[in-house]
């Protein structure tokens, strides 16, 4: 869609709330093929790496949790 918009887009006629929103549209368009790019080519792989970390230590702390929860049940049955 891009590809098919870019060429449409005339600045030549001046400011208007058309070319404004076709360059609005472009930019974001811009954004999300960025975005791809950015997963695709995994920049973020050590942050993947830490947050997989914090997420097993939250797991475990929960795990910890959820045992002394059902100690103490037991307790006071």
């Amino acid at each position: 869609m891009l590809l098919y918009a870019l060429p449409q887009l005339s600045l030549s006629q001046g400011l208007s709330w058309a070319n404004a929103f076709g360059a609005v549209w472009c930019l974001f368009a811009f954004l999300v093929i960025a975005a791809h790019l950015h997963f695709i080519i995994g920049v973020d792989e050590e942050k993947a790496k830490r947050l997989d970390e914090v997420r097993k230590a939250k797991l475990s702390h929960w795990q910890m949790k959820w045992e002394e929860e059902d100690r103490a049940a037991q307790r006071s049955l």
